[in-house]
């Protein structure tokens, strides 16, 4: 059963016509490719995007799912440990073919009236991430029918059993044949599989207790929450059939690129760029950081390329503490200098030598031989 709303999958409404529904498989499906798109996880989505199409493109697996939150609310397998089992060695479809159902003996699957789960994503700032954020967002979900207060009866009516199956929501039919006598099941039409019927069904949700509903949702994010968590907003997500158990609501976190700052589990790291002589004398800059402006003390002699440490002035941890922030070195040479810059390096570098001491090569070379 699928975990996710068919109808946000292809990002149509639910009255959506058989058109819009291709064409927004046919867009979805070019963004989705795993030939095309870069996202690791292009190719479950693709599969995702495959498995509504084919769901919503069918008349009655469309019905069924908007009824029932299965679009083939069936029977099968060889009880709850094994289900599966018969359809997997086309058990099924043999009894289906030569005796109308599922041989008898094989127990049925109960059709689902829970409400499926739905999954939504929220895009917040690094700062927003570090600090903790409450955010509102619109649901467009099959939530309770305010019309029969989610019974799906309408006003004198009552909910009772089915009287074509006994309330078992499975038909048993019994046949003779050239293997002698043969038993099967099959779903009862008549009550959709639930074994349930209602008289007068509610004419604003058919009966089914639930109706098309949009709603602002409050998402409470905690401080230090990863790019690419789930946060779960239990009964919130689509609603169980005449009042059953509604589904949860999975709100997906992503967390947006800061302009300056890198993350990395529960440290940033920032890029501080020094002219040459801060770097050897020593300096106190500024750099970004999540609260604004970061002072940094930049000893004497700092190379390119090294990294100092600012200690708990990172993210904060899911679980208390914080990470640092890593701030590194980056040496900038000014490409072009004015006459006074440059009889003033050139100085400097007269006062450094060759670099290896203060002798010339060829005072090394004598030095050398006459060791």
């Amino acid at each position: 059963m699928a975990s996710v709303d068919y109808y946000a999958v292809l990002g149509v409404s639910r009255d959506a016509s058989q058109e819009e529904i291709k064409r927004a498989f046919r867009r979805k499906a070019r963004e989705t490719h795993p030939d095309v798109a870069d996202d690791p996880d292009a190719e479950e989505r693709f599969k995702l995007i495959n498995e509504a199409y084919e769901v919503l493109s069918d008349e009655q697996k469309r019905a069924n799912y908007d009824r029932y939150g299965t679009p083939d609310p069936r029977v099968g397998g060889f009880g709850s440990d094994y289900s599966g089992f018969g359809d997997f060695f086309g058990i099924n479809d043999i009894f289906e073919t030569f005796f109308g159902g599922v041989s008898a003996g094989m127990g049925g699957r109960a059709v689902r009236t829970d409400g499926r789960d739905m999954s939504v994503q929220v895009t917040i700032t690094l700062e927003e991430a570090a600090a903790g954020v409450e955010r509102e967002i619109s649901v467009t979900r099959l939530g309770p029918c305010a019309a029969c207060n989610a019974t799906g009866v309408s006003p004198g009516g009552s909910v009772k059993a089915c009287p074509e199956c006994g309330g078992t929501g499975q038909r048993r039919t019994v046949r003779r044949t050239i293997l002698g006598v043969m038993q099967s099941l099959a779903p009862c039409e008549r009550c959709g599989a639930t074994g349930r019927i209602v008289e007068p069904p509610c004419p604003a949700c058919g009966g089914s207790g639930r109706a098309q509903v949009t709603e602002r949702v409050t998402v409470s994010i905690p401080a230090g929450i990863a790019d690419g968590q789930t946060l779960r907003v239990p009964g919130a997500g689509e609603a169980g059939v005449r009042g059953a158990q509604s589904g949860d609501l999975l709100v997906r976190v992503r967390v947006a690129e800061h302009e300056f700052l890198h993350r990395e589990g529960d440290d940033l790291h920032v890029m501080a760029v020094l002219n040459i002589a801060q770097a050897a004398l020593g300096a106190t800059v500024t750099v970004p950081g999540l609260g604004g402006d970061e002072m940094v003390e930049v000893p004497a002699g700092t190379q390119a390329g090294d990294v100092l440490r600012l200690k708990g002035r990172g993210m904060p941890g899911l679980r208390g503490g914080r990470g640092d922030l890593h701030v590194h070195v980056r040496v900038e040479v000014p490409r072009k200098l004015d006459k006074r810059q440059r009889e003033l390096l050139r100085e400097l570098g007269e006062t450094f030598g060759t670099g290896r001491g203060s002798k010339t090569p060829i005072e090394r070379i004598k030095d050398w031989l006459g060791a």
